[in-house]
């Protein structure tokens, strides 16, 4: 690659990310967890680092959490955020979230089921592969986003 083509590169992906830590700069999430999640903390502090204005609400039963904003018992992850009428059920990667406000879709909101190896706060495996489902309101969901290893 010459000098002039990385250096716009570069350029680019910056702006891109500056988009979007501008986009969640003021936002307020509310991260439901268990007091003592070492990958839940991970996750938020990951969406504070993005720029969101992240309350940790520590609560001893997810699963009432779960059923008031009606996430479905087979998309259910490790922790439940709020942000803009959204839910974000488990490990929902920064990149999913940014997009999901920006094009603000009919949808109740995204989920990573269970607790994938290497989805965001669950360690940093490059092979880490899963997929990041929309939830419509109805309970039915689709793909919305799949990570796979990068090559």
């Amino acid at each position: 690659m010459k000098r002039r083509e990385f250096l716009c590169t570069l350029v680019a992906v910056g702006s891109v990310s500056f988009a979007g830590s501008a986009r969640a700069a003021g936002e307020t999430m509310v991260v439901h967890k268990d007091p003592n999640c070492g990958c839940c903390h991970a996750w938020a502090d990951a969406m504070k680092k993005a720029g969101f204005s992240v309350q940790a609400e520590n609560v001893d039963d997810l699963d009432a959490v779960k059923d008031r904003f009606a996430v479905p018992a087979d998309m259910r992850g490790c922790h439940t955020a709020i942000v803009a009428g959204y839910y974000l059920e488990g490990h929902v990667p920064l990149d999913a979230v940014m997009r999901l406000l920006a094009e603000k879709p009919e949808i109740a909101g995204l989920a990573v089921p269970g607790m994938p190896a290497g989805s965001l706060g669950m360690g940093d495996d490059p092979r880490a592969s899963y997929d990041v489902l929309a939830v419509g309101k109805d309970g039915s969901s689709k793909l919305y986003q799949a990570v796979r290893p990068k090559a």
